[in-house]
Formats: C-alpha cells, sequence, structure tokens
C-alpha cells in the first residue's frame, strides 16, 4: 500500500497555486496507486522556528533532556517520522521574496536532523537517510524565473532541491507555475501548461 504525503506551504489560502498543483498530484497519484494520503498543511499549522530548546536536544540523550527539549524534539520526530512513513512525498512551495516561505523553512529546520536524517561518511561527506522516495515538487512564482533575466534570483528552486538532497530525497520531479502576474491571458497560458505537466504526471504514475 502506497504512503502519500501532502506538504503545503504558502500562506495565500484558496489562491495559491502551488497548493491547488501539489493536492491535484496527491489526490491523483491516491486515486491511480492506493493507499494513503496525509497532509501536512504548514500554513494553517506552521511549525515553530527553531530554539536553543531543539538545538541543545535533539543531540541530547532522551533521558537527559530538559521539558523544553522534550516538546521541542517530540515535533522534530513527529515531522520526521511523517516523511519517514511516506512512499511519496508531494512538497507545494510558493515564493515568497524570491525563496520559500518561512513556514516551510522552518519545516526544513525540524527535519534536517544530524543523525537521524543525515550523517557524515568516512570521507566526511553528507549521507541523507531518507532513500527510496518519490518527490513531486511544486513551485509557484508570479514571474519567470526558470529562465531569462530573472533566473539568477530564483531562490526556491534550487534552494529546496538541494535540502530534499541533503537528507536523502534525491529522486525529484519539478512542477513550475509561474509568469502569472503578467496580465489575465498570461496567467490562464501559465497555468493551463501546468495543468498539462500534472496530467502527464499523473499519466506516467498509473
Amino acid at each position: 500500500m502506497t504512503s502519500i504525503l501532502l506538504v503545503t506551504s504558502s500562506p495565500r489560502g484558496a489562491e495559491s497555486l502551488s497548493t491547488r498543483f501539489a493536492a491535484e498530484i496527491a489526490e491523483g497519484l491516491k486515486a491511480r496507486l492506493g493507499g494513503v494520503l496525509l497532509t501536512r498543511d504548514l500554513a494553517t499549522n506552521p511549525p515553530p522556528h527553531i530554539t536553543e530548546a531543539y538545538i541543545h536536544g535533539r543531540v541530547t540523550p532522551p533521558e537527559a533532556r530538559t521539558p523544553e527539549q522534550v516538546k521541542a524534539v517530540a515535533l522534530a520526530q513527529q515531522l520526521v517520522d511523517e516523511v519517514k512513513a511516506a512512499d511519496v512525498i508531494v512538497l507545494g512551495s510558493g515564493m515568497i521574496n524570491f525563496g520559500p516561505s518561512s513556514q516551510l523553512k522552518a519545516w526544513f529546520d525540524h527535519i534536517t536532523w544530524p543523525g537521524v536524517t543525515f550523517g557524515y561518511g568516512e570521507d566526511g561527506r553528507p549521507r541523507g537517510t531518507l532513500t527510496g522516495k518519490k518527490v513531486y515538487l511544486v513551485t509557484a512564482a508570479g514571474g519567470v524565473f526558470s529562465e531569462g533575466d530573472w533566473a539568477p534570483f530564483d531562490f526556491q528552486t534550487g534552494n529546496l532541491r538541494h535540502l530534499l538532497g541533503f537528507i536523502g530525497l534525491t529522486d525529484i520531479e519539478i512542477i513550475q507555475v509561474e509568469g502569472t502576474v503578467f496580465g489575465p491571458e498570461a496567467a490562464k497560458a501559465a497555468i493551463a501548461a501546468t495543468e498539462a505537466q500534472v496530467r502527464s504526471v499523473l499519466e506516467k504514475a498509473a
């Protein structure tokens, strides 16, 4: 039975295209592959920014943790367990000031856990432990950042690909919706192009 984890993060609510298309992919995969779907909405239920309690607690033996450290580490463990249990992860990210939202950054800060989701080999290089999973990364931006003059300012897509890969999630397929701020016709064309991408993803998964 396939386990699918849907993580959305855009604060735009019902207007969010990253959330819309990520949800369409996750629900479409569930319909085709069967299994279970767990949704983690970081916009409506944002994880806190990490604190000293988390930084020290995650490397402290459980029996020696303070109550504050126990609480901080428990949330991180829950988020990590959700990722570990998933066979497929669908991640939606809307660009905020050229990068991912702070909610999504906080999620990564909790699940990027030394000794748990990554370690270092004898050669000193990092090794992610969350391997063997498929990731669909849905990114949205009002402008066009995949090419052209604004491409150097896309601090969202490459950053997320790196963070995922660092913890072992290297099988990543990217679905982009961009160029929606250049008028109604441009927005319509951009959405139609992404709809085609989504159909292609689901057809390949069937």
